[in-house]
């Protein structure tokens, strides 16, 4: 099981401000990591696959579910200050629901309040940048959206070795998918047999032919005296 680089990355930015998302947005991108953008933490719980009723807008739009379905979200990164649902919400959305608390969460804020910041910490979060966000603090995102890879990869390795019901499968997979491969090389050589075993009939046809014959040297009729 390989590691995945920056590349494959996928970083969920909320931010209910334009200018500031579209900075992060290109930020993170000029970092190589894909990225998706929100406006809001209830869109962005909706792109994770958590659908969080907003009764204060209930016109608000929501994100197509199957979003969460298709893309894989290795870190979220959000604004502290956001109307509706702040990011300090939806930092505790995440880490308490049992799908989503492995993900990495990041709160950005242009205030520098310690209390503030000392709170997200202990509620889960992993940094705290503050405003404009630079790109010597992206940096060290990898370092996160690593660990909670490995910590993935390790549980998986485990409930392989708890349930061998599941090795089981996945080496059936794998010989499945070995036989997939050798079965077109199988039917070549098949198909080649045939046109060999045509070649050589033919090979021992020539040398038995009447033109073959009539090249060997006679001796009929030629008779010893002694």
């Amino acid at each position: 099981m390989g590691i995945a680089t920056e590349s494959q990355f996928h970083v969920l930015a909320v931010d209910d401000s334009l200018i500031d998302r579209k900075l992060i947005e290109r930020l993170l991108r000029t970092s190589s990591y894909q990225v998706t953008t929100v406006d809001s933490g209830s869109k962005a719980l909706a792109f994770l696959g958590l659908r969080e009723n907003d009764q204060s807008n209930p016109d608000t739009p929501s994100v197509s579910l199957k979003n969460h379905q298709e893309v894989e979200v290795n870190l979220v990164i959000t604004d502290y200050c956001m109307p509706g649902m702040t990011g300090y919400d939806l930092l505790k959305k995440i880490k308490e629901s049992s799908s989503l608390r492995n993900i990495p969460v990041v709160i950005m804020s242009s205030e520098n309040v310690p209390s503030r910041i000392t709170r997200c910490l202990e509620e889960g979060a992993e940094e705290f940048f503050l405003k404009p966000v630079r790109p010597a603090d992206l940096n060290r995102l990898r370092s996160h959206m690593m660990k909670t890879k490995l910590k993935e990869q390790m549980q998986e390795a485990q409930e392989k070795l708890e349930n061998p019901e599941v090795q089981q499968q996945e080496e059936q997979q794998q010989r499945q998918n070995e036989n997939n491969q050798q079965q077109p090389l199988q039917e070549q050589e098949q198909q080649a047999l045939p046109q060999a075993n045509n070649n050589k009939r033919k090979t021992m046809e020539q040398g038995l032919s009447p033109e073959t014959d009539r090249t060997r040297p006679r001796y009929n009729g030629i008779a010893t005296v002694v």
